[in-house]
């Protein structure tokens, strides 16, 4: 099949349902353009800043985007292209961007709250203490997930005559292993991530302190990405996976108690223009590719090499593929960070379902440029090996660095940098957001168990050093390929708890919930299903401790929202009706 057959019709339905979909959302909702945002209002100039929406929407972006829209649909190819494909692009519409907008409106309204202190106005002090238990334990995982799938993918190696260079040739730093020369594909990535996380501080300071003109901000940004990529190529860092987990460890640690226009914000800016050249390079690379008449190679249909590497395509293909699709951690990303960076409300539009959609759009890009360009052989040698945990970072620059060459004529290897360079930024930034977003989590929890709250509990090292250093075990002592499965699960499950909560919030509003509504309950079948299957599958018989005692405790705790959900009598619309916060 052509790749443009499979590209142009997901295009269109992201069009036309930004165009149609998101404005009858935004007439349910009551969305007023011009209302004052969390942002005008409570301008602190930490948390709460008003942002330009260009540069608002790259941090966004580069936020929930992160490795997710690529590890996952690189992963879930395995069960073939058309499941794939099928559950990115009905998922994106109706659940992924339905999500992320209401989510992102209901904190709005509320003042910038967090989704859990949405579900304690909707669901009660019982159902917000859940939700918040059940949040702290998912975003533990999410970290530990990506920490170590950066610690595998910084150090990523590929036989050099495999990415068409000549023995000897300089572009990579290059080393014998086994008889074979090797060459580091993660250095020159690793030297980037470094780079625009010092140049960052001068960039936030000049946008938030300085005002510096938009145009001129998307130029240096774009000047320190591609300074970044050229510092990489003459000074490659490679170190071990271990070293790399304790560096980034310290330093989401520290960062997390930063103010978010120091380093966050402006990273992520820095961060997205590089996602932003490598989502241009696919799309002209597909386009050029399916003009001349590339087709896919890998399977349309392969249910069972899928089942037999990670279990039936329902319902594990619904939580392998989750960021493309549909995430709970956008909506912690809403409540946490960008709610309390709108300049106005009509933006939320643009940042919740565009962004989300734009997401989407780039795990098509994936699976087509898996599909396209890298031999099946070579997917499942990197991808699935026979032993050893796979590097799907690899897999996915590979196939970067052969769509690119087949389209563009450039090596191999720089396209498989330009791959890579695609995810490492973005593994950092969700696990820096993470990890400031477990911070916000646990400095609720307490107020809400402790009256007065004692004194080590309010500080942010505390705080941030406990979810670091909590990622950091989980990620030492299982690899990603244990930590993805109960990560993806628990991941979704929460997009399931925040639809429910915006639903009982939209319910005591008078309001239609049904675009909420029926995406929460399938969500939260299929969820809740995978998780037991792999608890009775892999966890208990592996005598996993760790992952099986989490399962049970997600299950649990999941329950207890649904459960609570039900007795206050709102998810149905049965409840008292309050006003929305004006």
């Amino acid at each position: 099949m052509n790749v443009l057959a499979l590209f142009l019709p997901a295009l269109a339905a992201f069009y036309l349902s930004y165009r149609f979909y998101a404005r009858y959302l935004a007439r349910k909702l009551g969305e007023i353009p011009d209302r004052p945002t969390p942002a005008v209002e409570l301008n602190d100039g930490v948390d709460y800043i008003p942002t330009r929406l260009p540069v608002l929407f790259a941090h966004h972006y580069a936020t929930i985007a992160g490795a997710g829209p690529i590890i996952g649909p690189t992963l879930g190819i395995l069960y073939g292209i058309g499941p794939a494909w099928l559950w990115i692009v009905i998922g994106g519409i109706f659940f992924g961007a339905v999500h992320d907008y209401t989510t992102l409106f209901a904190s709005i309204r509320e003042k910038g709250s967090s989704i859990a202190e949405i579900a304690r106005k909707s669901l009660g002090n019982t159902g917000f203490l859940l939700f918040i238990a059940f949040t702290g334990i998912m975003l533990v995982l999410v970290t530990s997930a990506f920490l170590s799938l950066t610690a595998v993918s910084l150090t990523s190696l590929w036989p050099t005559d495999k990415l068409g260079l000549e023995p000897g040739q300089t572009l990579l730093r290059t080393e014998i292993i086994d008889g074979r020369e090797m060459g580091f594909i993660g250095g020159i990535a690793s030297t980037s991530v470094i780079v625009i996380t010092l140049f960052a501080p001068l960039m936030g300071y000049l946008i938030f302190k300085r005002s510096l003109n938009t145009i001129l901000s998307f130029v240096m940004a774009l000047g320190v990405g591609i300074l970044s990529i050229y510092v990489g190529f003459l000074f490659p860092v490679t170190l071990s996976g271990l070293t790399w987990m304790i560096i980034l460890t310290f330093y989401v640690w520290v960062a997390a108690g930063i103010p978010v226009w120091v380093i966050l914000q402006p990273r992520d800016f820095i961060n997205v223009q590089i996602l932003y050249l490598g989502l241009a390079a696919l799309l002209a690379g597909i386009t050029i590719a399916g003009v001349r008449g590339m087709e896919t190679a890998m399977p349309v249909w392969n249910l069972a090499e899928g089942e037999t590497h990670m279990g039936p395509v329902w319902p594990i293909l619904f939580i392998t593929i989750a960021c493309g699709a549909i995430s709970g951690f956008h909506s912690l990303v809403s409540g946490g960070t960008s709610s309390k960076q709108l300049s106005r409300e009509s933006e939320s539009r643009a940042v919740g379902f565009g962004a989300m959609l734009l997401e989407s759009t780039l795990a098509i890009l994936v699976i087509l440029t898996l599909a396209s360009s890298l031999k099946f052989a070579d997917y499942m040698l990197v991808a699935w090996p026979s032993q050893g945990q796979g590097n799907p970072i690899l897999a996915f620059a590979l196939g970067v660095g052969h769509l690119l060459h087949n389209s563009f004529g450039i090596s191999v290897a720089f396209g498989a940098i330009i791959g890579i360079l695609m995810v490492e930024g973005f593994v950092v930034t969700t696990l820096d957001s993470a990890v400031r977003l477990n911070r916000y989590i646990l400095e609720e929890f307490w107020r809400r168990i402790f009256n007065p709250v004692p004194g080590i509990l309010k500080k942010y090292w505390f705080n941030s050093g406990l979810c670091a250093l909590l990622m950091f075990i989980l990620a030492v002592t299982n690899g990603y390929k244990l930590i993805w499965p109960v990560f993806g699960a628990s991941n979704q499950l929460l997009a399931a708890l925040a639809l429910i909560a915006v639903t009982a919030w939209l319910n005591l509003a008078g309001k239609s919930s049904w675009f909420t509504l029926i995406p929460a309950l399938i969500m939260v079948i299929t969820t809740m299903a995978s998780l037991v299957y792999y608890l009775v599958a892999h966890y208990i018989p592996d005598g996993n401790i760790i992952l099986a005692a989490t399962a049970i405790i997600l299950l649990a705790l999941a329950s207890g929202v649904v459960v609570q959900t039900l007795r206050q009598g709102i998810f149905l619309g049965r409840g008292k009706t309050i006003p929305l916060s004006s």
